[in-house]
Parts: C-alpha cells; structure tokens; sequence
C-alpha cells in the first residue's frame, strides 16, 4: 500500500472518531490556544495534544 494511501486511511479514521475538519483544525492551531481549539470542536484538551503530535508526525 502506498503512503500516501496509508495517511488518507488514518485521516478518514481520525475523521470518524472526532467528527471534525483537520484542514481546519491545522489553519486554526497556528492562530489559537489549545483551550480555544477544544472548544471550537468540541474535544478535550487531551485529545488535542494527541491530533498536534499526530500531525508532526505525517
């Protein structure tokens, strides 16, 4: 399986376990806190932490 195969597989995972927009959700992590990026999509504070780390890493 390709890479780039792999990564659109986890996106659609991630996708389905937060229900949220992760194009939008990188545009706003450089702009706001994340406090303010848990409330806007209705996540924890951990869960956030855990999305930034996901990012850095694909």
């Amino acid at each position: 399986m390709k890479i780039s195969d792999r990564r659109h597989l986890q996106s659609i995972a991630f996708h389905d376990i937060f229900n949220m927009d992760f194009h939008q959700f990188m545009v706003l992590e450089q702009e706001r806190t994340p406090m303010e990026l848990a409330q806007e999509f209705g996540i924890s504070l951990k869960d956030v932490k855990k999305l930034k780390e996901q990012l850095k890493r694909s």
